[in-house]
């Protein structure tokens, strides 16, 4: 019995690790100010078959989330939310929705930081300022290479798509299979 309770134990424990410590844009924006660090905010709507997939599979892989929750501020933010947002001095609302013209209307916030597609990924640097975007749904693999180039700012140092090229043939995956 002892041994199925420290089995249990030590999978909860696992469980729990293994998943995002998401944060609110204005709870992340505050964070940067003690302790600079880069934001991915992860865009999604609650409709989204993708962005669930990607909840799931891709941002609970434990390689992904505890790499976000020890390099990033990892903020969750609904595309279509109703709730004001203010950040970088300005006040963001819903105003489509507000003004009656569309049901799934896309939040103020999400136009200000060019989302197109649902879901998106929108890396900043320390001091808010966007570095890229990912658009569509990525699995833990795909999204893998992408958070170290960014975390440690690998990006400033690609100039052309063989670099790029170059970077991922070399880049070596800790996710199993």
């Amino acid at each position: 019995m002892k041994k199925i309770t420290l089995l249990f134990s030590l999978l909860i424990t696992f469980l729990a690790s293994s998943q995002v410590k998401w944060m609110t844009l204005e709870e992340a924006i505050n964070a940067q100010k003690i302790v600079p660090k880069k934001i991915l905010i992860n865009f999604y709507t609650d409709w989204c078959a993708p962005c669930k997939v990607m909840d799931k599979n891709t941002y609970n892989q434990p390689v992904i989330a505890a790499y976000l929750n020890e390099n990033y501020y990892p903020v969750k933010f609904n595309a279509e939310r109703k709730e004001k947002v203010t950040v970088f001095g300005r006040t963001f609302v819903n105003s489509d929705l507000e003004a009656g013209k569309k049901k799934n209307a896309m939040h103020d916030f999400t136009k200000y930081m060019n989302v197109n597609a649902i879901p998106s990924a929108v890396f900043l640097d320390e001091a808010g300022n966007p570095i890229t975007i990912l658009q569509g749904a990525l699995s833990a693999k795909e999204l893998e290479p992408y958070i170290p180039f960014i975390a440690n700012n690998e990006f400033k140092k690609i100039n052309t798509r063989a670099q790029w090229e170059n970077y991922q043939k070399k880049f070596k995956s800790s996710i199993k299979d």
